[in-house]
């Protein structure tokens, strides 16, 4: 059913917590499940299947090709990185989007606990 805290229908930060299921796993399964201007739905089983099959199994083989392209190309070491001109203004950019969606997020956060929420 509809998740509702005044009937106690749902999983709740403190319950989550008691599950002993990693917070990480949490954050993936809610980005993984966000709604798109629908309600979205929750199970356990859900939580299960994509924890195993979309975040194990492809994170799994993302970095199991990861390391053997490294082995087969590079002799089991990382290359140190060098970073071109072009490089650098992306890093640059990329910081200066993330300090502003940080401030964003602060303020959100500031006016949530100003008005009680």
């Amino acid at each position: 059913g509809k998740f509702s805290k005044s009937r106690g229908v749902g999983v709740f930060g403190d319950m989550a917590k008691d599950t002993g299921i990693p917070a990480d796993i949490w954050r993936f399964y809610l980005l993984y499940l966000r709604p798109e201007g629908q309600d979205s739905a929750f199970s356990w089983s859900d939580l299960m299947l994509k924890n195993n099959s979309e975040l194990l199994n492809n994170l799994g083989n993302f970095i199991n090709r990861a390391g053997m392209f490294v082995c087969k190309f590079f002799g089991g070491t990382v290359p140190d990185m060098v970073l071109t001109s072009d490089d650098k203004r992306l890093l640059a950019r990329v910081t200066l989007e993330l300090r502003q969606y940080h401030q964003l997020l602060e303020k959100v956060r500031w006016v949530a606990e100003s008005l009680g929420l």
